[in-house]
């Protein structure tokens, strides 16, 4: 029995190894060409970037020469011919970075259409990931791209055609002439679909994988949109669950209070942002988060521009195999999911970056065994 099972972990560990073949290249076979806005673009003109190609982030380009890149990064795209180059990537804008700036209430009280005629130039770095830029050579093994998008980055940009196509890992300087975006989704659905070279792992629960993050905030079903929006900018988060409020605890509705043991009634995330015109937002914004949330879901208008049918509330047990995760994570297009309970309270939540982070330790230990 015992040599059977040494059998089996040689297989798995093989299976493994192969999987561990790919590079980042592979991971893009089918990638789309990448987004992107000027430098001159407004906080408007960007926004319909972001809900016209369903995209969370695009990189901002403008002349070289004229600016410091994100995180003191050179990344340009250059002539494929000549060398010379013709723009440069100076940081990423997000929807926690429009949002951040929504929420600002050192613009002296502007409304909302005047806070959306800046030039996006001047939003960049509102949020911790716009503040950086990441590259990583096609050429990167899938054990080191899964490192970097474990540690909670979400996107890198992917040269192609590079002048450093002998270079592995992240680069602080890059130069192609022309450039894919790869994401921790991107990175997911590639794992899904060699789900079977994976299956040793991904048959264990998220309990036992230690998948869960026990650290949930939470705002209640009291807070306002502006409010969850101030919210996910003071603490630098994407999402927030709402959850029940309750005449028995007294908390402050305008503060992230803590998620564990309460009742999960939503999802308050930047992204629900996208499904609305500036006008409906505006109106919106007193609203209370759930509302809005429900509003926004079951708009035709959201639905219209997302291709999404009403919004679901993704949420799974603890101990819920991770292949199922995973499977909800990608077909519901959701970069978290939370856990509860059997009577629906919060556990915790799983986030793409722990899916990748345990599933990296886990293929490494099974490569260790050889």
């Amino acid at each position: 029995m015992q040599q059977r099972r040494d059998e089996r972990d040689a297989t798995s560990a093989k299976s493994t190894l192969r999987l561990l073949e790919n590079t980042v290249r592979d991971i893009l076979a089918d990638s789309r060409r990448l987004v992107e806005v000027p430098y001159t673009a407004t906080l408007g003109d960007t926004l319909n970037a972001l809900v016209a190609n369903k995209v969370g982030a695009v990189p901002v380009a403008a002349p070289p020469g004229h600016w410091i890149g994100a995180g003191g990064t050179m990344t340009v795209e250059s002539d494929k011919l000549t060398g010379a180059v013709r723009k440069h990537y100076i940081g990423m804008v997000t929807m926690l970075d429009i949002v951040a700036h929504i929420a600002d209430d050192q613009t002296g009280g502007a409304d909302l259409d005047k806070k959306m005629v800046v030039p996006v130039s001047s939003i960049i770095g509102q949020s911790l990931e716009g503040l950086s830029l990441w590259t990583l050579n096609p050429n990167t093994s899938l054990l080191e791209c899964m490192e970097l998008f474990s540690k909670g980055i979400h996107r890198a940009l992917v040269p192609m055609d590079s002048q450093m196509e002998n270079v592995q890992g992240v680069e602080l300087v890059e130069s192609a002439s022309s450039y894919r975006m790869l994401t921790q989704m991107d990175l997911l659905k590639f794992l899904k679909d060699h789900a079977s070279e994976l299956e040793d792992i991904i048959s264990s629960s998220v309990k036992e994988l230690g998948t869960i993050n026990e650290n949930v905030y939470a705002i209640n079903d009291r807070t306002k949109v502006i409010e969850g929006i101030k919210c996910l900018r003071t603490a630098l988060l994407n999402a927030v669950p709402i959850v029940q409020s309750s005449d028995d605890i007294e908390e402050d509705h305008r503060q992230l209070i803590n998620g564990k043991g309460r009742k999960l009634i939503g999802t308050f995330s930047g992204t629900d942002l996208r499904g609305c015109h500036f006008s409906a937002l505006q109106t919106w914004l007193p609203l209370r988060a759930h509302e809005f949330t429900e509003l926004v879901s079951t708009s035709p208008l959201f639905a219209a521009r997302e291709g999404l049918s009403p919004k679901q509330l993704v949420t799974c047990h603890p101990d819920l195999p991770l292949s199922e995760v995973i499977d909800k994570v990608v077909s519901q297009h959701v970069h978290r999911v939370w856990v509860v309970d059997q009577q629906g309270l919060l556990v915790g939540l799983v986030s793409l970056s722990d899916i990748v982070r345990v599933m990296r330790v886990s293929m490494l230990s099974k490569i260790d065994v050889m």
